[in-house]
């Protein structure tokens, strides 16, 4: 059961506190050592390919093993202190609430200032924000929100469930131990994704396992994702039917393996068409749309995709604590 204090307790403290800005948040310190590692096996003679899975296996290894080392030396204290101290780690690699916070942040400047609105959304998506007139912002927006629910939020959660309920056998601390160290190695594949996961130059061979690792990691929460965004729909007063209906439809659209599941039944619930053209880098780039546009987009489906979210991210915290429980009975 310590396991599932940990999860619930560590869920509260982001949804509280957010982003944990006030000291050097685990994240930032595997980009500045998976960066150190590019330097280093970049420097080696080896192919693109294989400095990058260099890379790969050294940021893997020592986020690990830092990780269940830090985990160990709380084990030492008292009981409650190690499962605050669990519970701490495991809450940086959530980022539910500072995901709405920067959509809340495009929805408030919605309301004064087109050119902010841009300057804000720009800090959540990749695509150039300069020309995007209102309805692009938004839309822009709820992709974002609902793209990054998978990887943010439910895919840490389900990385964490996963390696706790393979230490269940061995009792004791080895679940909170596993669950956390596992939902930070998620990370780190996350971080290494978006720090080398691009097809250009420099990164196709170097990012090519990075990349790969990060739709492996992520096959499972992404559909998961949009099963759960379908579920959610009712209780935000959005189209389930249509949600359902556009994520069998449009799931696969997406050049990703996993990213359509949750934009698509994102845009199926709040009846958006998401995707098209967009420009990256000054250069357009065609999308598949995803959806049909059934509403025109206005600022009140930023707010609509973030209750959304939340609503589909407590049910999926709801589903790992039952097979959790389920599993820890039977083993």
């Amino acid at each position: 059961m310590s396991f599932l204090l940990v999860l619930w307790f560590a869920c509260l403290l982001d949804l509280v506190f957010g982003d944990p800005r006030w000291f050097p948040h685990p994240v930032r310190l595997i980009g500045w050592f998976a960066s150190r590692m590019e330097i280093f096996t970049r420097s080696l003679p080896l192919s693109g390919r294989n400095s990058g899975r260099l890379t790969v296996l050294l940021v893997m290894l020592v986020t690990g093993s830092l990780c269940a080392a830090v985990l160990f030396i709380l084990s030492r204290l008292p009981l409650p202190v190690f499962l605050i101290g669990a519970a701490f780690v495991l809450y940086t690699t959530i980022a539910a609430r500072d995901l709405i916070g920067h959509a809340r942040r495009v929805y408030d400047a919605l309301g004064t200032d087109l050119e902010s609105a841009r300057h804000k959304v720009a800090m959540i998506v990749g695509r150039d924000t300069d020309q995007l007139d209102e309805p692009g912002i938004i839309r822009a927006c709820v992709e974002s929100v609902a793209e990054n629910m998978s990887d943010g939020i439910v895919a840490p959660l389900f990385w964490a469930t996963v390696g706790a309920v393979f230490a269940v056998p061995a009792g004791g601390i080895w679940p909170v131990v596993s669950g956390v160290t596992a939902a930070m190695l998620y990370k780190a594949i996350n971080t290494m994704d978006s720090m080398f996961g691009y097809m250009n130059e420099q990164y196709r061979e170097f990012g090519s396992c990075p990349a790969r690792l990060d739709d492996a990691a992520n096959f499972f929460p992404a559909r998961l994702s949009g099963l759960v965004l379908v579920l959610a729909a009712p209780l935000c007063k959005c189209s389930m039917k249509n949600s359902w209906a556009i994520l069998l439809r449009d799931r696969a659209k997406r050049t990703s393996p996993n990213a359509g599941w949750p934009e698509a039944a994102a845009s199926g619930a709040l009846g958006l068409q998401l995707g098209g053209d967009s420009w990256y880098l000054g250069n357009l780039t065609s999308k598949p749309v995803l959806g049909d546009p059934l509403h025109s987009p206005v600022p009140n489906h930023i707010l609509q995709a973030n209750r959304l979210i939340l609503a589909a991210s407590m049910l999926c915290l709801l589903c790992f604590t039952s097979g959790y429980l389920f599993l820890w009975f039977f083993l």
